[in-house]
């Protein structure tokens, strides 16, 4: 190979847990991986340094770096604090520099978005949204959180999508639960994310089964969501990621309960029927994000000047 087809990319899934680094060019040419447990901003950004350091000795240098990371972030780069994780609940990381520390270790582009919007360049690059120009990826795990693109282009704007925390309607008779999010209690993330499920339930949600109560209460919550995005952003395809995800029972309660929502209003096929070609899981599944990091730091790398 000669020339870009040469180039080889660093992405970076940066999460709350762990973050996952990755050295390739593609999901079927990744050479080198690393999970890096999140501890503190300077140990993890330390070990993350060192482990493309080692890679670069042994495979040649990266072009560009990519990472797409939990936040809020910001974005903005005449911003001076462009690069930083801001206001983040996740103690010790508020007000974190992480562009800078990867910048000037390696000088080179490095392409900084949320997990979700990674993770949906991703979907759409190699994923199951491939071919789409508005489409949208949310995830349901430890938080939620949402991103896509629209006509082509990542979702930015004021800042970045914060779909995790929109207002749903809380029935408090029926679900007297007051939500777990420090900002807002019961928006989406309060209400259905991982954390507060076993809050809600006393058992993580995997332990909970099937015909438990709590998943019709979750299927409710997230087309509740789901059926304000459709009638705002309009997207041509929901990619519905994370771990509470994973349980495959879920999925098609909020396809029903979605299409029960919407009741026929808006005049599109894909809407037709049990949604099964429009709320769809991710084909790169737990690697979106990653993989979304690998193409944008090919952008950042290959963009003019």
């Amino acid at each position: 190979m000669s020339g870009s087809d040469a180039r080889l990319f660093g992405g970076i899934e940066a999460g709350g847990t762990k973050w996952l680094c990755v050295v390739g060019r593609a999901p079927d040419d990744i050479r080198a991986e690393r999970r890096v447990p999140t501890t503190t901003p300077t140990a993890t950004l330390d070990a993350v340094i060192e482990f493309f350091r080692q890679q670069q000795a042994e495979l040649g240098r990266i072009s560009g770096a990519g990472i797409g990371s939990f936040g809020p972030l910001d974005l903005h780069r005449a911003s001076a604090r462009y690069g930083f994780i801001t206001a983040t609940p996740k103690p010790g990381w508020a007000e974190t520099d992480v562009v800078g520390p990867l910048s000037r270790a390696f000088g080179v582009p490095v392409a900084f978005d949320t997990d979700v919007n990674a993770a949906a360049v991703g979907e759409g690059r190699y994923g199951a949204a491939r071919g789409l120009e508005t489409f949208l990826y949310l995830t349901v795990g430890t938080g939620i959180g949402g991103g896509g693109l629209a006509g082509g282009r990542v979702l930015h704007g004021l800042v970045h999508p914060e779909m995790g925390h929109v207002r749903v309607p809380h029935d408090q008779a029926t679900d007297p639960f007051p939500g777990i999010c420090p900002f807002h209690g019961d928006c989406l993330e309060g209400l259905a994310s991982g954390p507060a499920m076993q809050a809600r339930w006393g058992r993580p949600a995997d332990a909970l089964p099937s015909d438990h109560p709590g998943w019709a209460l979750e299927a409710r919550y997230l087309a509740l969501a789901l059926h304000g995005f459709v009638c705002t952003l309009s997207p041509q395809r929901i990619v519905l990621g994370g771990g509470v995800m994973e349980q495959p029972h879920l999925l098609p309660r909020v396809r029903h309960e979605l299409g029960q929502l919407l009741n026929g209003y808006i005049q599109a096929p894909v809407l037709t029927g049990d949604l099964t070609q429009y709320l769809v899981a991710p084909a790169l599944g737990r690697r979106a994000g990653v993989v979304g990091a690998l193409s944008m730091a090919e952008q950042a790398a290959t963009a003019p000047p």
